[in-house]
Order: C-alpha cells, then structure tokens, then sequence
C-alpha cells in the first residue's frame, strides 16, 4: 500500500507470493494433507456421526444437543475460509491492506449468516515489508517470499542484482568485486548486548554499501529444532528500553529474511547464480480492525449473558497463516454457520476475529478496553481458538491454556464435550499460559482460554512451520484435526450458551 494510505491499492508486497500465479488446486490441498478428510460432496466430515474421530481413545457417546452441532459441521466450509485467507490474501501484517483485505472477507462471512456485524478500528504502529523475488524462478514457489525490511535503511524502491554470500557479517569475506550485487550474510550475534549488536549490524552495513552494493539480506540464526527463527525488519539504530523512531541510516535497501528463506537461498547459490529482484515498503499511518459478528440470545433485552467464540486473523511477517491462525478464524467463521442454524439459546454468541494479535494482543485489548463493567458481567466464557489445526505429527494433545492457570467454564466445557466425542485422553488439564487473546480477557477477570493443538510434553512444543514461510496449507493443515477442533468448541459452545 502507499506509505500513507490504509485502504488504497498495494504493491506486490501485501498480495498472494506463491510464484505460481495463483491458490494450488483443490486436488492438489486435500490430496497434500497430512491426516487429510474426504471431502465428500455434501463436505460432511469422512466419519459418521458415532464413529470414532481420528486420534480419538474411544468413540463419542453424544448428546442430542451435540449431534446437532457435529452434523453441521463441513470440513468444505472451512477450507473454503483457509484457502481465502492464507492463500488468496496470504501474509495479514497487522493494518496493512492485506488484513484489511482479510478483514472485510470475515465480516463478510459473518454478514452472510445474519448476524449484527460491526468492525472496530484502532492505530498500531508502522510496518515495514520487502519482497524477494528471482526473476529465473529458480527458488521454490511453494512457501511464500515475503520479508522484513529495515525501516532506518532505503525504503520504497525496487532493486536488482546478483546474489553474493559473504558469510558472518561479524567477519565478512568480501570477494573483489561486489558492485551492484545483493549481498548476503549472516546477521550479528550478540544476544547479551543487542545493542553491540545493532551496531555491528549498522557497520556491517555501511561497509556493503561503501563497495557498492545494492542491497544486504541479514540472515538469521538457526533456532534449535522444532523451531525456526521468523522474517524480521532488522534495525540499524540502536536503543535501550522504548524503541527508536526510524532513522535513515543506509541508502540501500536491507532486509530480514526467516530461517526456511535463508536455507532454501543458501542452497540455490551454492550450485548455481542467483539474481535477485528485491523490493521495500514503508506502511505508515496504519488502523488494525477487529471483527465482531453478534447472534442475540433468546431473550430480549440487553442483559442477557454472553458466549465468545474467537480467534485472530492477523499473521506475522512472511508466514501465510494457514495455522496460526487462520485454522481458528476458520473455526470461528464455520461455528458462526452452524450455530445460527440451531435456533436461539439463553446466551448471546459473539464470533471475535481480532486484528494485530501478533505485535501484543492489541486487538483484543483494545476490544476489552471498550467494555464496561455491565457488559463484561455478562459474559460466561471466551473461547480463544489459536492454532487448531497443525498436521505436524507430534502434536497430538489438545491443550487448554488459562492465563491464571486455572479452570473456568470454558475449560470445564470443553473437557466435558472431550469426554463426549471420545477425546478425553487427548485433552490436556488445564495449563498456566498466557501469549494469546485468551490473557486480554483474564486479565480483568473473565473467565477465557486458549485452545490448541501442540506437542505432547509442553504447550511450548510448536511445529516447525510455526510463524514460518511454510505455515501453508500443504505444509501445516490437517483437515482431520481442523474439524475435530470444531466439533469440541462447538459442542462446548452450544452446552455453554444454552444453559440457564
């Protein structure tokens, strides 16, 4: 998008960066998946109603009410929602045009069933994204190649050259000639002092610069398996405590690619020439939305009691967000379906898709913020749906994460309708975290918490793709897991909204 205009057309930044010109087929999604549904033509779920779902100890014993949920469900629907989100639209950087994008697709959706859709806007701070690009196509289109971009160096301007790897930027070896190259090199580490650090990276820059360089691509550190370090927009200023405002510092463009982007280059350049086409913008002057759609409860009035489900639709820098977290917008876009069309409850439904989770909950706080008192009463339970649906093998328990470590009526349902559905072994007790949505509501004591699927042995224990490039459909979904997901929190939230 232009530097100062939220909503007007972008540039190639903000838009879908599989190379291939489009969304993968849907052959190609649900035969790629791990633990993928068949989806049949009525995009009901592979199993019956009373089978056993997939990972599942036993098999459901359901009540009428679940059945009513379950049989609503359609794994087609929320793939429908994926595919718009982490491919159609990819990368959602908190306020830019791409969120924005994926904010009107949510409120959409919600309008579609009805419900009393509102968008509430707020300010987040200024972001800034590059673009790699290899006019050869030389390197995999299949993860996306959006980046960080430095904001105290060149912002806003196209450059192009060939690719050049100088090793660590602490000790670069330079070969004789690198005018109008792209130079790689792996960023400073010095994570005792970052401020050292910064200014290491800021010479290692000028130094580039000064022998002719058209650009520097800072690669990162490795982090120890499962983990991989994520695109950053390195800065080259440095600053204790409050972050320093953007200060020109380079007159070429540097960016901060993630760990996969780094490999898959490293890669490529040492079997062969690499040219590179890079490309940065600055987005200034930003508003982040939440997205709220409200199904009233049975009653009249507005006292009656309150039910969230929610997730947020934001992503990190360069990750297209199939799990985190467009596998809980999903979720909550289905539920909003399938609960409409079960008829009024005691409670009011509200579906929350937050804006800007991702630079600290600022969607959510802000939505929390606005609430009084009277109406923060009302509410019986926050269901924070965030990462539901990874096909990483290892993750396998289901976990229920409460900011205060302790349980309320959305755990309590959720294990409850764990133990319908056969889940019961799966299901995590309820575990001390916070990280997500979920701790904006605790905070000021309403009951809510976060649910997901991770590793074994600690929530911590995140898949590999996670805030990755490689956070696609193909390469992080599981269909099977996504509806299982679906079926709990809806069941859940059914039982939760429709008591007395």
């Amino acid at each position: 998008m232009p530097s100062r205009d939220t909503h007007s057309t972008l540039p190639t930044l903000d838009q879908p960066t599989h190379r291939s010109g489009g969304p993968l087929s849907r052959r190609t999604v649900l035969g790629g998946l791990a633990g993928s549904v068949a989806v049949v033509a009525a995009g009901r779920p592979a199993w019956a109603v009373d089978s056993p779902r997939p990972g599942a100890t036993r098999g459901p014993s359901l009540a009428t009410v679940d059945r009513r949920v379950v049989r609503e469900v359609r794994p087609e629907q929320l793939l429908r929602h994926l595919r718009a989100l982490s491919e159609d639209i990819g990368p959602r950087i908190g306020g830019t045009r791409s969120e924005y994008d994926a904010a009107q697709y949510v409120a959409a959706q919600l309008d579609r069933q009805r419900l009393a859709v509102r968008l509430e806007p707020f300010a987040v701070a200024d972001k800034f994204l590059a673009q790699v690009d290899d006019p050869r196509g030389q390197l995999p289109d299949d993860v996306c190649w959006q980046a960080g971009a430095s904001p105290d160096a060149a912002l806003d301007v196209r450059v192009a050259g060939d690719a050049v790897d100088v090793g660590p930027a602490a000790s670069p070896t330079w070969p004789d000639d690198v005018t109008g190259r792209v130079v790689l090199a792996d960023d400073p580490q010095n994570a005792t002092d970052p401020v050292a650090r910064v200014a290491a990276r800021a010479a290692f820059v000028a130094d580039a610069e000064s022998r002719g360089a058209v650009a520097v691509v800072l690669l990162p550190a490795d982090l120890a398996f499962p983990r991989r370090a994520q695109a950053s927009s390195p800065r080259l200023v440095p600053g204790t405590g409050s972050v320093p405002p953007p200060t020109t510092v380079a007159g070429i463009p540097v960016l901060g690619v993630a760990q996969v982007q780094k490999q898959l280059l490293r890669e490529d350049l040492a079997v062969r020439p690499l040219r590179l086409e890079l490309s940065t913008v600055a987005h200034r002057g930003l508003t982040s939305h939440n997205v709220i759609g409200e199904r009233p409860a049975g009653r009249r009035g507005g006292t009656s009691p309150l039910v969230y489900v929610s997730a947020h639709y934001d992503t990190v820098i360069g990750a297209p967000g199939a799990n985190d977290d467009g596998s809980g917008t999903a979720l909550t876009l289905e539920l909003a379906r399938v609960l409409t069309k079960l008829g009024k409850l005691e409670a009011g439904v509200r579906f929350a898709l937050w804006g800007s989770e991702e630079q600290g909950l600022i969607g959510s706080r802000h939505h929390v913020a606005q609430l009084a008192q009277p109406e923060r009463d009302r509410i019986r339970g926050v269901f924070q749906n965030d990462m539901v649906g990874t096909s990483w093998s290892p993750a396998t328990r289901y976990w229920q994460l409460s900011f205060d470590g302790q349980a309320n009526p959305t755990t309590q349902s959720v294990t409850a309708a764990a133990e319908r559905l056969g889940y019961a072994l799966q299901i995590s007790p309820v575990t001390q975290r916070g990280a997500s949505d979920h701790q904006s509501f605790q905070e000021v004591g309403i009951a809510s918490a976060n649910f997901s699927w991770r590793g074994e042995s600690s929530p911590a224990l995140l898949e590999p793709p996670y805030h990755s490039p490689e956070d696609t459909i193909a390469k992080n979904i599981s269909m099977d897991r996504l509806t299982v997901s679906t079926e709990l929190i809806g069941c859940a939230t059914y039982d939760l909204a429709s008591r007395r």
